[in-house]
């Protein structure tokens, strides 16, 4: 039996009508997490804890470590004495080296009041008190003066005179010492000062240097420089663990004081829990090829994010890849809205491997994968299975954080596990955002000539 048009139609603006309530609810829930996640950004605390309800959700549940009772403190009483400390006053607030050079200030009576005034004889030192003050004079400069003795024959002048030659220096005829330059250096990259704002501190110690001639030395240093880089660079590589991350930064295009984005490449390396070699790359773009090139023949271990060309990276052979769960559990973090039981429970599983990798981190190699091998690897298969188990029972909205959330974990899970077979491999790539955590601290968005919309300034900030 047909359906009657009139039937049809009704159905058809029915269907529509539910298609155009699912859309709604979807963006609600998106700009409700988008609200959250602004107000937490300004009012609320920037950690990504979160407090587990043990009593429903228990330690680590499922795994066995035995008779509980094993692990209680043996109580036992005992006493002793002790002399009471004195009491802080806040004069020793602050902690110095102590070889500093000492300026000594003697302070004296006036002469009439060193008269007893009951038997009118001089009154005689017994001792004395001393304080101690931490000081600083300003930027303190001062002069290498360099006197070369000259030498020439009595008997035979027309062989010229014999002068010893200058010291080496990174820069041939420069004013200024090594020492300075070093300065202008660190004052530049670690502490984030402008040029000009060098020169304005030097000024107000007499000391006249121009931004233009600071720019000279910092070029001329950086080429100087370059064959440590080179070095740096090879280090890195060839420690068979490197760290890679990316962040953008402001790039002046014309002297009008426009800017475009540009991005700052680190690599880090080296042996340890925390690789002490940093190596920088300038890029105008983020596109592949750069960190496909530097990356080139590179074998070991590979540790980022989810961006597109560490998954290319992936796929070579030699490399292992070991995705960041630290910007696994921020997905979730930020997914405020959905389910709430489940991104909990999945938070305190992420939170429980972080937990176990601390402690192994603290002991041996062998010890450390022992932990990895009997308790972090079916912790992570668990985690796997739940989020796979949610994923395939749906009803989570397409454009809700949740749902990107459970989809960037998915992604990711083949990869996941990488860790657990190389004891020299880190759960997260903490290790690269810090590296470029001091970049953002010479960041000064209130600055810019030109409005970002809201979305470009959430894609720098994070």
């Amino acid at each position: 039996m047909c359906c009657p048009p009139e039937n049809m139609r009704a159905c058809q603006a029915v269907g529509e009508k539910d298609r155009r309530i699912a859309d709604l609810e979807g963006e609600l829930l998106a700009a409700k997490e988008q609200l959250a996640w602004l107000k937490k950004q300004v009012f609320g605390a920037k950690s990504e804890r979160i407090v587990a309800d043990e009593q429903q959700q228990p330690l680590l549940a499922g795994l066995d470590f035995g008779d509980p009772k094993v692990f209680e403190p043996i109580k036992e009483e005992i006493s002793y004495r002790r002399n009471k400390p004195p009491k802080n006053r806040g004069a020793d607030t602050i902690s110095f080296p102590e070889d500093l050079p000492v300026k000594r200030v003697e302070l004296d009576l006036p002469s009439d009041l060193k008269i007893c005034p009951e038997t009118g004889l001089p009154m005689v030192r017994i001792g004395s008190e001393v304080t101690r003050k931490l000081g600083r004079t300003p930027e303190s400069f001062f002069v290498v003066e360099y006197v070369r003795f000259k030498y020439a024959s009595k008997t035979r002048p027309e062989l010229g005179v014999l002068t010893p030659a200058l010291p080496d220096a990174i820069i041939p005829r420069c004013p200024a010492d090594e020492s300075l330059l070093a300065s202008v250096l660190v004052s530049k990259y670690a502490d984030h000062l402008p040029l000009n704002r060098l020169t304005e501190i030097f000024a107000r110690s007499g000391v006249k240097i121009s931004r233009q001639t600071l720019s000279k030395w910092v070029l001329t240093l950086g080429a100087a420089l370059s064959p440590l880089y080179d070095e740096l660079g090879r280090q890195i590589l060839h420690s068979g663990r490197v760290f890679v991350d990316e962040t953008p930064i402001l790039m002046q295009i014309d002297e009008k004081g426009r800017c475009q984005t540009a991005y700052m490449w680190t690599y880090v390396g080296g042996g340890g829990a925390d690789p002490p070699y940093r190596y920088y790359e300038f890029r105008t773009n983020r596109n592949h090829e750069h960190a496909l090139a530097t990356l080139k023949g590179y074998r070991g271990l590979l540790h980022s994010d989810k961006y597109g060309v560490y998954e290319v990276l992936a796929q070579k052979d030699g490399i292992v890849w070991c995705p960041c769960m630290a910007h696994v559990r921020r997905k979730f973090v930020e997914a405020e809205g959905g389910d709430p039981a489940f991104r909990r429970n999945v938070l305190r599983r992420i939170r429980y491997l972080f937990m176990l990798e601390r402690a192994a981190w603290k002991c041996t190699p062998e010890v450390r994968m022992r932990i990895r091998e009997k308790i972090e690897k079916p912790l992570l298969e668990r985690l796997t299975r739940i989020i796979k188990e949610r994923a395939m029972a749906g009803g989570l909205l397409p454009k809700s954080k949740l749902a990107k959330a459970v989809n960037y974990y998915l992604g990711l899970e083949p990869y996941l596990g990488n860790y657990l077979t190389n004891p020299d491999a880190r759960l997260d790539n903490n290790v690269a955002e810090r590296a470029v955590r001091p970049l953002a601290v010479g960041r000064n968005y209130a600055e810019l000539p030109v409005m970002r919309s809201l979305e470009q300034q959430w894609a720098v900030n994070w």
